[in-house]
């Protein structure tokens, strides 16, 4: 009887240990990305790295979902949903923010890329979703803020190298706008199959989007296939794509979405440490202040959205 009357508390603290460890793993895990990102681009011009990871990333989640039962067939109507989703998530988001770390360093890029909740909260309120209510607003105001705090010192310097860096923190930004309408598109588009499989289909086609934009671009040719670049490409399949988005989805289906949204604003706080810590990368006081900010415009417009709609929408994944 004693071990019947046990059974439920050890469950429990089971689920709970996994959820511990599936929290860990996204907030760690995409948080790196970031770095890893950054090491990838200086062996693969982007669209060349955007072409190898996510056709590496996409077509064994394809193969692994047809042998364990799960559907992956698909209209050449779902393909063309899903196939716009895969190139603003993959390509004109995740590329470009490659890119752009080729002169950014990782917590920069990371710190702006963390606007991406309240782009996705102004996007839903163009398409006649939630509407920001206060504390939405003030999110939304402070975020704005924190980008100022965030490029005040290029905005500033009057130097071509402070312009060069302003320029490439607004295509950070519109990098950022492309994810969150890639995101609302996922969120409206429907189809017929399992979230890993959409996702396999998502990065095979913006793989294949990647590979002819590094074709037509002679990425390929100017890639240097030495291992440091390809231990970068697997840290991002493996520990990115698989590892971190697996984690992502079983969040999803077991623990409330206000609680899975916390990675928004942690992964560029553990992007800012990395970079930090193993890239030597300079955190400036406009750094530490904007991150601050931006950390609490994203938790206030997060937490504001998510309430105002009063539904359990999924909220954007991370690089």
């Amino acid at each position: 009887m004693a071990t019947l009357t046990q059974l439920p508390e050890q469950q429990t603290q089971g689920h709970g240990l996994r959820v511990a460890i599936s929290f860990g793993l996204v907030y760690f895990f995409w948080g790196s990305t970031y770095l890893a990102i950054q090491i990838a681009v200086q062996h693969f011009p982007a669209a060349a790295l955007g072409s190898i990871r996510f056709l590496i990333g996409g077509i064994p989640v394809l193969a692994w979902c047809a042998l364990t039962g799960k559907k992956i067939a698909i209209s050449g109507h779902e393909a063309l949903k899903l196939a716009v989703i895969g190139v603003l998530l993959l390509t004109t988001g995740n590329v470009v923010l490659a890119w752009t770390e080729e002169t950014l360093n990782s917590g920069l890029a990371a710190m702006i890329v963390a606007i991406v909740p309240i782009w996705v909260a102004l996007i839903e309120m163009a398409f006649g979703g939630a509407r920001l209510n206060r504390r939405g607003w003030t999110g939304l105001l402070l975020g704005m803020v924190g980008l100022v705090v965030l490029t005040w010192p290029d905005l500033t310097s009057g130097t071509p190298i402070g312009k060069r860096d302003l320029l490439v923190s607004l295509v950070v930004m519109l990098a950022a706008f492309s994810w969150a309408l890639g995101s609302a598109c996922s969120h409206r588009f429907k189809v017929g199959l399992h979230p890993l499989a959409s996702t396999g289909w998502e990065m095979t086609f913006a793989g294949l989007v990647n590979t002819l934009i590094a074709s037509a671009t002679g990425g390929f040719h100017r890639a240097d296939w030495s291992r440091p670049g390809w231990l970068a490409i697997a840290y991002l399949v493996v520990f990115g794509s698989w590892v971190g988005f697996t984690a992502y989805i079983w969040l999803l289906e077991h623990v409330p979405t206000p609680k899975v949204a916390t990675y928004a604003y942690v992964n560029p706080i553990v992007a800012v440490f990395l970079g930090w810590l193993l890239h030597n990368e300079q955190l400036t006081w406009s750094m530490f202040l904007g991150m601050i900010v931006i950390v609490a415009a994203v938790a206030l417009v997060t937490t504001s959205k998510l309430r105002t709609k009063g539904s359990d929408c999924r909220l954007p994944a991370s690089s």
